[in-house]
C-alpha cells in the first residue's frame, strides 16, 4: 500500500477553513463526530467518489480508483472540517510515517486554533 497526500483535498480543506466551515471540537471527539457508513454511502451516491475523495487527506494509489478503500484520513463530516479529525489524522499519519499527510493535518489544525489574545503592557 502506497498512501500519498491528496493535494486537491488539502487545498479544499484550506478553502473550507477560509470560509469558516469548521468545527473547533476537542481531541478525541472524532469517534462520535465522524460519519457512519450509511452517511458515507449516501454521500457517495449523491456526489460520487471524486467529491468523496476531496474529504480525505490521503489516498492509496494501489487501490481501485472508485472505491472507499482508496481514500484515507477523512477530515470532516462532508459539511465541515473537524479539528478532532485533523488531530486524529495527524497522529495516525505520524504512526505510519506518512509525513506529508502528518504535516498537512498539522497545518490545517493550526488554522483552526483561535488567536491567542495579546496582553497590552
Amino acid at each position: 500500500m502506497a498512501v500519498e497526500l491528496n493535494r486537491p483535498a488539502f487545498d479544499y480543506a484550506k478553502d473550507l477553513l477560509r470560509e469558516k466551515r469548521f468545527v473547533n471540537d476537542e481531541r478525541g471527539n472524532w469517534s462520535e463526530h465522524q460519519p457512519i457508513t450509511r452517511e458515507e454511502n449516501r454521500f457517495i451516491r449523491a456526489h460520487g467518489f471524486g467529491e468523496y475523495g476531496r474529504w480525505h487527506l490521503g489516498f492509496d494509489n494501489e487501490a481501485e480508483e472508485d472505491s472507499k478503500e482508496r481514500y484515507k484520513f477523512l477530515y470532516g463530516d462532508f459539511r465541515n472540517v473537524h479539528r478532532c479529525a485533523l488531530l486524529a489524522a495527524e497522529v495516525r499519519a505520524g504512526q505510519y510515517k506518512y509525513l506529508d499527510i502528518e504535516r498537512a493535518a498539522h497545518e490545517l489544525h493550526v488554522l483552526i486554533r483561535p488567536p491567542v489574545p495579546r496582553r497590552h503592557v
